[in-house]
């Protein structure tokens, strides 16, 4: 087995983690006529679950550009993680997610690792290589409300080059009563199973006290196709191959908010979770290839059982002193991945046996994010001021066991034979200080701060328990911030923002460590001397109500990039070529005796390369959201909703100019609620639709495209205290449709000169659900 396992499951070693923040942010709730919920009484349960009016999008007060969506403007169509919720917000995609499935969200187009997530305010531990954070854990019963935060601000994290998603989460404070969630979903296959949620919160303990449970069977059955021939032009067929996946298992979370007040000024916020996934992958692959008139039939059937833990707990304390507040906020989390991935090959030529092979993969993962924040408010003559210093340290440590088996006979039992143990340990420190003015003005409100983020970075690469390179990196930046919102009348307001980010390399950009043939022919190794990718950013918006409850707003961004980080040619040989220099050397001295290593001439086809902070970028686009009652067409009780981002971005690679890896060119999602309340009921319908993705690194190039999703929901609701819906998704039957140029070398890549191009699709089929919600 080749050392490039290494880059490639490191990339996915933490792509299960949905580690939730431990800390609980006081995130003011908007309501959908933008007025904050400032009463100070919980909201009631049965005007959440049980729902009698449409909700539409909140309009935020905060200076900075925000969109905010509680939980019921995507109720109806009863999603059930975050990632379905997300799909249908503004500017927010979704490529390399298997069909139907939503984990990396991609704001703006930009790779996940651009877009920052947090949970209740807090920066959470990424999910995977490019410190992306995977969405499709987050059971949505746990979630008050979702804001897109476009731009950045002093007093959060920096690296958010393409914005972030903050996801709020229910607690104690805000919500009062309990429910039960109950259903069950039938997939395009004839598969059935269940999903169970429960919440419960009211005074306890001297204060209030908020617990959730949640259980969901995850079910995800696929067909997939791949053709793959010499070139484009689609003359001679190499291989193809018909492959069936299964995904089945189950998912258990809970949470636990307790929030009490504390003398005349003081709350204390403690919060706990646990996330607990069991799933097992199978795949059933069969293959056949031709060569020079030989058919080489293979079966591949593969097992990938994932076995993850997550917990975490916080707490949070804020008091008045010295004529301000002050707020401390702890939190710790840790995961915890024992999963496995094995797969068998049985190779027939011509209908004989020829090989049976195999290999398997054990990961052991662990990685724990701890965080300190203390932070004061302040009045400070009309304007406010904030100060405060973050400290977070994390720790991520992984490690993966190999192991293969060859069989000398046909029908020999798989006995596997230990090939080795890689892995790393990257331990990252970061101290931020920063301090925020804010006022108003009139009809000018404007808020301006200054964040230096300071990191120190030690990595360490290990090989069968010996350590292989290790290094440390220390990096600080100065992240500058403005916003400024202008209230030209009760219902239009203009907002712009000027704000300083960064991205932080991908870890694995980081290790030392040659990987063979990690592209192509070509070795890579990683570069710990990197230093973070930065941008300067413009967000220009205008948004206007429509009445009591529509808005309707347009935004236009553009973020000027530095520093880009892609891969660089070293000019050093491959371990390719350098055995091929040593053989053709060998044979070029036997044939040329008296001749010497100098009078050898050798054309290296395959190089090593590494990541480098390389020139500059642009990304740009416009975003529009709609969401709003027909009543000026006499329709109050039907919502359309509407939004469209066109997404363009420019970089230079090895190869000239491209647009930023995987970005879409645009996605819209238009949709309608029409509710009866004679009859106590509602339906409606969502369309969205995600342009082409393409992405260009070394030996391949890939065009991603996705069919057109269609969902559709029906509702009965019976008194204040019961609901029953039907929902249908992938109505249209949509498929993920992939276009590999594949190439041996960077020379191969420039001259088109192809080693196989493929198409591969796959589909999944539509899906129904129905769900009861009873409060009580």
């Amino acid at each position: 087995m080749k050392r490039n396992t290494l880059a490639l499951r490191l990339s996915q070693a933490l792509a299960c983690a949905a580690l939730l923040p431990a800390g609980v942010a006081l995130a003011q709730v908007s309501t959908p006529d933008g007025a904050a919920a400032a009463s100070g009484e919980p909201k009631q349960l049965d005007t959440v679950v049980v729902q009698g009016e449409i909700a539409y999008r909140n309009r935020s007060a905060d200076i900075e550009p925000v969109l905010s969506y509680d939980l019921e403007y995507f109720q109806r169509f009863e999603p059930n993680t975050v990632g379905d919720m997300l799909k249908r917000v503004p500017g927010v995609t979704f490529v390399g997610s298997d069909i139907m499935e939503f984990d990396g969200a991609m704001m703006r187009g930009m790779a996940a690792g651009y877009t920052q997530v947090l949970i209740n305010g807090k920066k959470v531990p990424g999910a995977g290589d490019d410190r992306s954070f995977w969405v499709d854990r987050i059971p949505a019963e746990m979630v008050d409300h979702i804001e897109i935060l476009r731009s950045a601000s002093a007093n959060r994290s920096g690296d958010a080059m393409a914005g972030a998603i903050n996801i709020v989460l229910r607690d104690s404070y805000q919500f009062d009563g309990s429910y039960l969630r109950v259903g069950v979903n039938r997939w395009f296959d004839g598969e059935v199973n269940p999903t169970f949620g429960a919440v419960s919160s009211g005074r306890a303990l001297g204060g209030r006290l908020l617990a959730g449970i949640n259980v969901q069977d995850r079910y995800r059955g696929k067909i997939k196709r791949s053709d793959r021939y010499t070139d484009p032009g689609k003359q001679e067929l190499v291989s193809w191959e018909d492959q069936d996946e299964v995904k089945d298992g189950r998912d258990y979370s809970g949470n636990v908010s307790y929030t009490a007040d504390i003398g005349e000024s003081g709350r204390l916020d403690i919060d706990g979770f646990f996330v607990k996934t069991d799933r097992d992958v199978t795949e059933v692959s069969h293959e056949v290839e031709y060569d020079d008139g030989d058919v080489i039939e293979s079966n591949v059937p593969g097992l990938n059982p994932i076995k993850q833990k997550n917990w975490g707990i916080g707490a949070g304390y804020r008091f008045d002193m010295a004529g301000g507040t002050t707020k401390f906020d702890l939190d710790f989390a840790r995961f915890e991945d024992d999963s496995a991935e094995s797969e068998e090959k049985h190779e027939y030529v011509n209908g004989e046996w020829d090989a049976s092979e195999a290999e398997a993969e054990a990961v052991d993962a662990r990685d724990t994010e701890t965080g300190f924040r203390l932070a004061h408010l302040r009045p400070l003559g009309a304007a406010e001021l904030e100060f405060g210093i973050d400290y977070r340290r994390k720790k991520r440590d992984v490690s993966y066991t190999t192991r293969e088996w060859e069989a000398e006979n046909e029908g020999d039992p798989v006995a596997y034979e230990l090939d080795g143990t890689i892995g790393s340990l990257i331990e990252e420190t970061r101290l931020d200080p920063y301090l925020m003015l804010s006022g108003r003005s009139g009809a000018l409100s404007w808020e301006t701060g200054l964040r230096y983020e300071t990191t120190r970075s030690d990595v360490r690469y290990h090989e069968d328990g010996d350590v292989e390179g290790q290094a440390r990196r220390d990096y600080n930046e100065l992240l500058p911030s403005l916003h400024l919102k202008w209230d030209i009348s009760e219902q239009t307001r203009v907002n712009l923002s000027l704000a300083r980010t960064l991205k932080r390399p991908n870890f694995n950009e980081l290790i030392p460590a040659v990987l063979d043939g990690e592209y192509g022919d070509n070795d890579y190794v990683g570069n710990p001397r990197l230093l973070p990718e930065t941008a300067n950013g413009i967000d220009l918006g205008f948004e206007r109500r429509l009445g009591k409850h529509g808005v309707v707003g347009v935004n236009l961004f553009y973020r000027d990039v530095k520093n880009l980080i892609e891969l660089v040619n070293t000019g050093e040989w491959s371990e390719d070529a350098l055995d091929s220099y040593a053989k053709d050397l060998k044979k070029f001295l036997a044939a040329n005796p008296g001749a010497s290593e100098q009078d050898f001439a050798f054309d290296p086809e395959s190089w090593l390369f590494t990541s480098a902070n390389v020139g500059n970028g642009t990304v740009r686009g416009v975003e529009f959201d709609l969401a709003t009652p027909l009543t000026a067409l006499g329709l109050p009780d039907t919502g359309v909703f509407l939004n469209y981002s066109w997404l363009d971005s420019k970089v230079a690679d090895f190869m000239g100019e491209r647009r930023f890896n995987d970005q879409a060119r645009s996605v819209y999602n238009v949709g309608f609620i029409h509710d009866m309340p004679s009859l106590a009921a509602s339906f409606g319908a969502t369309y969205r639709r995600q342009g082409d993705a393409y992405s260009r690194i070394l030996s391949e190039e890939v065009t991603v495209r996705y069919g057109d999703d269609l969902e559709l929901f029906v509702e009965k609701r019976f008194g204040r205290n019961l609901s029953v819906r039907l929902s249908a998704a992938n109505l249209l039957d949509a498929s993920k449709d992939e276009f590999f140029h594949k190439f041996d070398n960077l020379d191969d890549q420039l001259g088109r000169k192809y080693d196989e191009y493929e198409l591969e699709t796959e589909e999944a089929g539509p899906s129904y659900q129905l769900v009861m919600r009873w409060v009580f």
